[in-house]
Order: structure tokens, then sequence, then C-alpha cells
């Protein structure tokens, strides 16, 4: 998956039925063997096995429910095959598209590539480059949405400016030279919530002003042992070289895949 964990298995066939009147022809899955997981993944990307190509599904999208306390139950969120009801509600950002040319090693012409612009956090708006959420010649920092990827991760140029930010505004908090799982390294003890006001909100900015606000209250996220962490990390530490937004920050929204016009 995009951050870098994996599953191991054989290739299957087998019909999906979502009721009487409803069900698929025979598709090829994935059959794991060896995985870390004991939950399932159904695949939604653009290549051609994904669960969207083979059943010819055209639109598709879910809500990630809110996270509460790690030892409780998880909540239930909600994920649509075909049309939302709410999508007249809807912003929307065109997807990036990459011709043949343009593959290259570090590039996944199979994600979903979001034109992202920058960063603010609180009013300030982060001094980042376009161009670091833009694949380069070579694909690195191509920025792609993951429902799959529960943390989000950035190349360096983004994620040293965000890290810095927030050490300026709450460093004497910060619980020094503790990672969470390797990769969260922007950790604190302490009340999460008198810390995420002194923070300020997190916004991701993308083209025709769309963004996606994680507000100051949800800023850091509960990692337990009463330690809570900014739900960022550096791409570096996954061995990746490009931006993802991961699960942690499209909580509380529909997010909508409408493959036919080719955005998000």
């Amino acid at each position: 998956y995009a951050d870098g964990t994996l599953a191991e298995g054989n290739l299957v066939r087998e019909k999906f039925t979502f009721s009487r009147t409803q069900s698929t022809p025979p598709l090829t899955l994935g059959c794991a063997t060896e995985s870390s997981e004991t939950q399932g993944i159904l695949g939604m990307n653009l290549g051609r096995l994904s669960f969207p190509s083979q059943a010819k599904v055209s639109k598709f999208s879910y809500c990630v429910p809110l996270r509460q306390n790690r030892n409780l139950a998880p909540p239930r969120g909600g994920f649509y095959l075909g049309q939302n009801p709410n999508s007249h509600t809807f912003q929307y950002v065109n997807l990036l598209t990459f011709s043949e040319s343009q593959r290259s090693p570090n590039l996944d012409p199979l994600a979903f590539t979001l034109p992202m612009v920058g960063i603010r956090i609180g009013n300030k708006k982060l001094n980042i480059s376009a161009a670091a959420f833009q694949p380069d010649a070579g694909g690195s920092g191509q920025t792609m949405i993951d429902s799959g990827s529960e943390f989000t991760y950035l190349v360096d140029e983004a994620y040293n400016e965000v890290r810095g930010e927030i050490v300026k505004a709450v460093g004497t908090k910060l619980k020094k030279g503790y990672i969470y799982e390797g990769v969260l390294d922007t950790c604190f003890d302490g009340n999460a919530m008198e810390i995420g006001r002194s923070i300020g909100d997190l916004v991701f900015e993308f083209e025709k002003g769309v963004e996606i606000v994680i507000q100051k209250e949800r800023v850091l996220g509960d990692v337990g042992g009463g330690v809570h962490c900014l739900g960022i990390g550096r791409s570096d530490l996954l061995g990746a070289a490009s931006n993802i937004i991961g699960n942690v920050h499209q909580q509380n929204l529909w997010v909508e895949y409408d493959l036919t016009n080719r955005r998000v």
C-alpha cells in the first residue's frame, strides 16, 4: 500500500453479492495468506484489477468517522458505490493524470493524485513551494490521497516547515526522543486539546480554493499511554518520495471519487 505495508497471497476469482438483485461478475481478487492485518482491503485505485475497474463502478465515496478513544470499539463510517445523495454539496478538484511518457521510478500512475498547493497552520501560510506537492521529472513530490494509509506523510521540504512551525508554538511540550511506530516524531505529553489550541487549525490547500481543515482540537491524535502525536510523518521514514494524505485527515468528510470526470 502507499504507506509501505503489504500483504502476500494468491489471486483468485469470486463473485460479490450485495443483495438479491445486485451482484458482480466473477472478479479477480487477492486472498492474503501473509498479512499483518486481520481485515481485508478493497482495492479502489486506477489499476485494471481494482474493484471499480472490474465492477465498472464509475463513482464511489466514503466517510471516515471521527476516532474516539483507541480503547473503545471503532465508530462506523459510510460507503457508497455509485451516486452519493449528498454530492450536490461537494467541492471537487481535478485529478492529475500522467501519460506514458511521464511515467518515472517514483511516480505511482495508478494512485489518485491531487493538485495540492500549500499548507496553513493557524492563520499562517507556510513557506512551502507548490512544487513540493507536485511530481518532478523523477516522480518525487506526487501528492496522493489514500484511505488505506492511516497517517499523512510529507516530503522533507513540507514536513520541515510544518514541524518547525509547531515546535515554535509548543516546542517546550514536545516529547523529545519519542517516535511513534517509527514514523511520527512530533508527539506530546499533556493536555492535547490545550496544545492543539496553541497550534491552531491545520489546513491543506488545493486548487480551486478547496481545503481540508483539521480543527485545532483534532490536530493531535491519541496514540495511547497518554501520548498524542501530530498525524503527519516524514515520507523518507517510509522510504517514499511522495506526499500521502492519509485517512486520519479524511475524518468526518465525504470523499468522493468521480472516475468518469477524473475528479475528487
